[in-house]
């Protein structure tokens, strides 16, 4: 087997069934055996879109994300996509071609030559691999999706020799390995128990690594009658309208007051970071348990008294039985601890952006994926006011703060779940930095609302320049004419007026097969 043909063959081993990517002439290999696979190909009009659409994927699947770049430009271009990932803890995996084994080290003007591209991506990724042979491909591979089971999931890099590429040689494939991730010790669980059992207001913030334990979440939850707060990660791994949700804005000073007010938090997948919380993290007065899988992050913003490195499900599941029933230990139920005052504050915060967003929840089944991008309607609004219902329903990047991305990443989350709705929200500012992959979705002919909140340009930046003191410089721009746009890219498009058009635009355009465009002036009712 060549080594295209061994990569091929050992992402079909691990299940990979959709790659992300743009041929290049250095990979052309690799793209010789995809079109002879079941794999299915999935071309972006930018290797920046490949790596959001794989993020999409991966958030909305649970299944790793993989995308295919060439080397050097293509390889710089995902980078940022990569970034984001590694922010958000998305398994995704990028695969480039690389100079040949027997390369100069200074170089020789080679196409797309890179100085050392393995070094260039290791600061955005969690390892980075140059392979040397088609065992140690097939093996790194393997390694590789294990690693997404096993540990903290964050992106991943390899760069195969070109060389190695179109070699052959005899090559035994290997298969997927069977892992476990850490458990807590008993004596964790049982000084655990102590500690909630004990508490007279508990609460549990909980993070995007919570994702796959989200009914042992509600079972604590339920078992405590203690309210739930979720970062943006987090959003959705216990239904927002549950009464015990307190949902996912956790920097709203109310938020931030009732966390400080728990005598017990029980704090799990989170980092507690100041990208969460904006104003730094939060003052925590009582005791904190946490649970997280890395065991660097557990001392990270916040000291924890009891720090749990392990998996969450696990952890919560041997914890849910020693448990005392809320009532049981003398505390209030239905719901107890769980202000009021943070939903109010959202909605608040919010007021610009809420009739539009009750609007898209009226046209939105539960089931529904909602991709987000870094527009003020999405952190000041969608965050806190629009609900959903599921973990990984909610794709938003913090941390790295990326724009850009909503687009690609819905392009990605309808790959892995054709038969959910999706739905992207974005402002004008950020859609145009990927708005090209309309042309990607029309034509894979997926049903895809792109709901787009213009303001000018860039409104946050311009609101912080003016509270800065000075006249906004480089931030108000003109808006084109999306709606030709989306027209020449193959999509449909609608200026919405109303939020009433906007319920029934949205419903119509997810049984359209192809994406719409929904352009919503801010001025708007």
């Amino acid at each position: 087997m060549t080594g295209g043909a061994t990569l091929v063959a050992s992402l079909a081993a691990h299940k990979v069934d959709t790659v992300f990517g743009i041929p290049g002439t250095h990979n052309l290999e690799i793209y010789r055996h995809l079109a002879s696979s079941k794999i299915r190909h999935v071309t972006p009009r930018h290797e920046q879109g490949a790596g959001y659409a794989a993020d999409g994927y991966a958030r909305t699947s649970g299944r790793p994300g993989v995308a295919v770049v060439t080397s050097g430009p293509g390889l710089l271009n995902i980078a940022t996509a990569v970034a984001q990932a590694y922010s958000d803890s998305v398994p995704v995996l990028v695969v480039s071609p690389g100079a040949p084994l027997r390369h100069p080290h200074r170089g020789n003007g080679a196409l797309h030559e890179m100085i050392d591209a393995q070094r260039a991506l290791s600061g955005v990724v969690r390892d980075a691999y140059r392979v040397t042979s088609h065992a140690e491909l097939t093996v790194t591979i393997a390694q590789i999706f294990a690693g997404f089971l096993a540990e903290r999931p964050r992106p991943v890099h390899v760069e195969i020799p070109l060389d190695l590429l179109d070699e052959p040689a005899e090559v035994t494939i290997a298969g997927p390995l069977r892992v476990r991730r850490r458990s807590a010790e008993d004596w964790q669980i049982l000084q655990a128990a102590a500690a909630l059992n004990q508490a007279k207001r508990p609460g549990l913030l909980i993070g995007g690594g919570a994702r796959g334990a989200a009914a042992q979440v509600l079972a604590v939850a339920e078992r405590l009658q203690a309210g739930v707060l979720t970062t943006a990660n987090g959003k959705g791994v216990i239904s927002e309208t549950h009464p015990l949700s307190v949902g996912a804005a956790v920097h709203l000073p109310a938020a931030m007051d009732w966390l400080a007010e728990r005598d017990c938090v029980l704090a799990v997948g989170t980092e507690i970071a100041p990208s969460d919380f904006w104003a730094g993290p939060p003052q925590l007065r009582g005791e904190l348990i946490r649970i997280d899988l890395d065991p660097a992050q557990l001392l990270v913003n916040a000291r924890p008294t009891l720090p749990i490195c392990a998996d969450a499900a696990s952890t919560l599941d041997d914890l849910l039985p020693v448990l005392k029933e809320a009532a049981a230990a003398g505390k209030p139920s239905a719901g107890a601890g769980v202000p009021l005052e943070v939903k109010a504050e959202a909605r608040a915060e919010g007021e610009r952006w809420t009739g539009w967003l009750d609007a898209l929840a009226g046209a939105l089944p539960k089931r529904a994926l909602v991709l987000a991008d870094n527009a003020m309607a999405c952190y000041y609004g969608a965050l806190g006011n629009l609900p959903v219902h599921e973990p990984g329903a909610f794709g938003f990047p913090t941390g790295f703060g990326t724009l850009g991305y909503a687009l690609p990443a819905a392009i990605g989350a309808k790959t892995a779940r054709p038969r959910r709705p999706v739905v992207a929200l974005c402002g004008d500012g950020g859609f145009m930095f990927t708005c090209q992959e309309l042309a990607t979705a029309a034509a894979e002919g997926l049903s895809l609302p792109v709901v787009v909140f213009t303001n000018g340009g860039y409104g946050q930046i311009r609101a912080e320049m003016k509270a800065a003191g000075f006249e906004p410089i480089g931030v108000d721009l003109p808006v084109p004419d999306l709606i030709g746009l989306a027209t020449a890219l193959g999509g449909a498009a609608y200026a919405v007026s109303d939020p009433a058009d906007l319920t029934r635009l949205v419903k119509a355009s997810l049984e359209h097969p192809g994406p719409t465009v929904l352009v919503i002036e801010e001025s708007s009712p």
